[in-house]
């Protein structure tokens, strides 16, 4: 396994990132622990989860699964990087107290302390706020954090779904107080969607942030998707659908599918692949259901990309180009 350091942080992590999101509703809790042993065996060591994930099965279950895997001993904790999230309403399904959810300095001390009990740790080594909240100022957020990292509840601060300016205001926030600010963000990102690449990755770089790609299959349509309803019988549903129903979508989908299918190449593997090539990427997010479904991801970290198949990827899926000379006419 390749691995790199998180931003400008000492951390070394793997160069993909194990989400554990189906860990509860689709996947069951002994199916979830012998991925975690596959992907750890691997060398997959950054793993990634959030407070609210479970869903169906129960907010909070998907790191319940975490914590009584870590339980097992055998230094899974210390083999580990382990990164949460905080912002989604715990309360119960219909009630939505005031202060359960988004940033405030009371929400951010509420939500830690109940991830660490769900997580079975006594640290958070990336403690990511899951989206931006604008009505709580970043001076009580990073006040908030410093009494984290000051009582060794969590390491390093991190965003997600953050946009170029909220990256920047919050990291000069931090710097006036003295402080290392955001580490990294996890951002939409992948070869079908590459909005990220005019202000969100530059900003990324600028302020020394790992940049962390989730959904990289697009939600299974850089997966091979018509290739699959073609062999199984089964058409994409959700958004999947919605867009291969457009012709002109459809028909850059099945370009795609062609190429790789010319070079002998995975589709799913590909995406994943074509993202380690990007500047400023940590490593993408997996989020696999099936071992079958790991190891095609874990391949991807070996894989290569020529340069005719990158040239190929970037007519098919060109990107905006670089910023700011993008913007101009």
């Amino acid at each position: 396994m390749e691995y790199t350091q998180l931003g400008r942080t000492g951390l070394k992590v793997s160069r993909l990132v194990l989400g554990t999101m189906n860990f509860g509703p689709q996947t069951d809790e002994a199916t979830s622990h012998a991925l975690m042993d596959t992907a750890l065996d691997a060398g997959l060591n950054f793993f990634d989860t959030a407070n609210v994930y479970g869903q169906t099965a129960g907010k909070g279950r998907t790191e319940e699964i975490i914590g009584s895997w870590f339980a097992k001993g055998d230094g899974r904790r210390d083999r580990t990087v382990l990164a949460t999230k905080v912002y989604g309403n715990m309360g119960p399904d219909g009630e939505a107290w005031p202060n359960h959810d988004k940033l405030s300095a009371l929400n951010i001390r509420r939500a830690v302390d109940a991830s660490l009990k769900r997580l079975g740790t006594d640290y958070i080594d990336l403690y990511q706020f899951h989206h931006v909240d604008r009505a709580t100022p970043f001076d009580e957020i990073w006040q908030a954090v410093d009494v984290l990292v000051q009582q060794g509840k969590i390491l390093y601060a991190g965003s997600s779904n953050f946009p170029g300016y909220k990256i920047a205001q919050a990291n000069e926030a931090a710097a006036r107080r003295g402080m290392v600010g955001l580490v990294s963000e996890q951002c939409h990102y992948h070869l079908y969607e590459r909005r990220a690449e005019m202000e969100v990755i530059p900003a990324a770089q600028e302020y020394g942030l790992g940049v962390i790609p989730w959904s990289p299959l697009a939600g299974g349509l850089l997966g091979g998707v018509i290739r699959k309803e073609i062999q199984g019988g089964r058409r994409a549903g959700g958004r999947a659908a919605a867009v291969l129903a457009d012709p002109v979508e459809r028909a850059r989908f099945q370009a795609y599918e062609d190429l790789l299918d010319k070079h002998g190449l995975e589709p799913g593997e590909v995406a994943l692949a074509w993202l380690l090539t990007r500047p400023g990427v940590t490593g993408p997010i997996v989020g696999p259901r099936t071992p079958e479904q790991l190891a095609g991801a874990l391949r991807a970290v070996e894989l290569e990309l020529s340069e005719e198949v990158l040239a190929g990827l970037d007519e098919i899926f060109p990107g905006p180009g670089p910023a700011p000379e993008a913007f101009a006419w």
